[in-house]
This record gives C-alpha cells, sequence and structure tokens, in this order.
C-alpha cells in the first residue's frame, strides 16, 4: 500500500457529495489538498474542518481559464501537483423528446469538456515529474445503457472511453490513469439533502454513500507504483443493472 501522506491533490466538485468525502478522507491519510468548485463558501467551510494543508480555489471547470489558475495556484502553493481527482460533474435525466438541448450541451461541458481541460492542465507536470495519478469520477452508465438517463450516459461513455486511451498513452511516463464507476449514490446530486432519507436508502441497500465511493477512490490511490487500476465499478446491493 502506497502512502499518500504530504501528496497534492486536485478535487474538482469537492464541495459536497463524492469530492466533500474524498476532501475528508484524503485529509486523514496527509494529503495536501486543492479543492475546487463553484460554491466558495462551502469549500471554505471544509478547508476549515479539515486538518491539512488546503488551498481553495473557485473554479468553474466550464471555464478554460479557470482551470488554468485552479492549476497555477496548486503549483504556486505546494510546488507539484501528485493527483487531479477529476470528479466534478451534473446529473440530467429524462426522455429526449422531453429534454433541453442546451442543458445537455452545459451537461456535456462540464461532465467531458471540464474533464478533458482539467487533465490538459496538470499533465504538463505530471509528465515533468514523471509520476502522478489521473482518477475520474465515471458511473455504471459509463458501461451500461440506461435509458432513464441518455445524454448522461453518453457523457459518460466518452470518459470511459478518454481514460481507457489515456492511460495508454501516458504509462510511459509512470501516470496511472483509472475511473471510478458507482451506481446510485445518495447524496445531493441525487437529490438527497436528508439525513435520515439517506439512511433509509442505506438501510434498503438501494444507494451507496458519497463515503462509500471515496474508499474506493482511497484504494485505487494507494495501490502499488506498478498496479493500475483503469476501472473500479461500485453499485448498492439492491441496484438491477
Amino acid at each position: 500500500m502506497s502512502s499518500l501522506k504530504d501528496k497534492v491533490v486536485i478535487i474538482t466538485g469537492a464541495s459536497s457529495g463524492i469530492g466533500a468525502a474524498t476532501a475528508r478522507l484524503l485529509a486523514k491519510e496527509g494529503a495536501r489538498l486543492t479543492l475546487a468548485a463553484r460554491s466558495t463558501d462551502k469549500l471554505e467551510a471544509l478547508a476549515e474542518e479539515l486538518e491539512c494543508e488546503t488551498l481553495v480555489v473557485p473554479t468553474d471547470i466550464s471555464q478554460a481559464e479557470d482551470v488554468t489558475r485552479m492549476v497555477d495556484k496548486t503549483i504556486q502553493t505546494f510546488g507539484q501537483v501528485d493527483v487531479l481527482f477529476a470528479n466534478a460533474g451534473i446529473y440530467i435525466p429524462g426522455d429526449v423528446s422531453e429534454g433541453n438541448p442546451d442543458e445537455w450541451a452545459n451537461l456535456m461541458d462540464i461532465n467531458v469538456d471540464g474533464v478533458l481541460r482539467s487533465v490538459h492542465a496538470v499533465l504538463p507536470h505530471m509528465v515533468k515529474q514523471q509520476s502522478g495519478d489521473i482518477l475520474v469520477t465515471s458511473s455504471i452508465s459509463g458501461f451500461v445503457d440506461i435509458h432513464w438517463e441518455p445524454v448522461y450516459s453518453a457523457s459518460k461513455h466518452a470518459i470511459s472511453g478518454f481514460v481507457h486511451t489515456l492511460r495508454r498513452q501516458v504509462a510511459k511516463h509512470k501516470i496511472r490513469v483509472g475511473a471510478v464507476a458507482p451506481g446510485k449514490v445518495a447524496n445531493e446530486l441525487w437529490g438527497f439533502h436528508d439525513e435520515a432519507a439517506i439512511a433509509d436508502e442505506i438501510s434498503r441497500h438501494d444507494s451507496l454513500r458519497s463515503e462509500d465511493v471515496a474508499e474506493a477512490v482511497l484504494f485505487m490511490l494507494s495501490r502499488p507504483a506498478h498496479v493500475t487500476i483503469r476501472d473500479l465499478i461500485l453499485l448498492p446491493q439492491n441496484q438491477d443493472i
């Protein structure tokens, strides 16, 4: 098991859900964290909670200049970037006939283009240091065609294709690339805000907690350097997919 102590980790979508849960877990492992999301207040509250070195960078990953600033400030503050956890994303289900193409374009800009921008921004630093981990939040929807969320599924299929091909390009630089792909998670992205409702979902084995996904992220990042976990799919026990 590799230690994450003093590793510099950028987490996008860090203000809630999987991103916040991962920040809390990696902080306990001694990582140094750049917390990136659009909600400054939530990021600052999370940073106050964590007992580790943190950098808060308000970031809209659909904006190229924000992504550049996120990485530049990380390098200026910590001198390196060891891990990018490209986690930020949005969710839109529903029938195509009733959907809004402008909302779909925004989803693609965040779920796909935002990941591409973030990866492109950190790669020169990782190539220079000849090490690094790039981990992307995908979804079971990136592996199974789910009919009630076709546009979201399309975005996650794109991410799967990108992860699988990027991994082979950068392996020569000792950079690992992988995707964590959860099923239903009882968090804000799925409309869960009440702890009682979340606990009910968990008790019925119908959802995962954000913390379950965070533990999977830690497992992937802490494997020995010669081990790459390309995809890790985790589902609530009752999810029928």
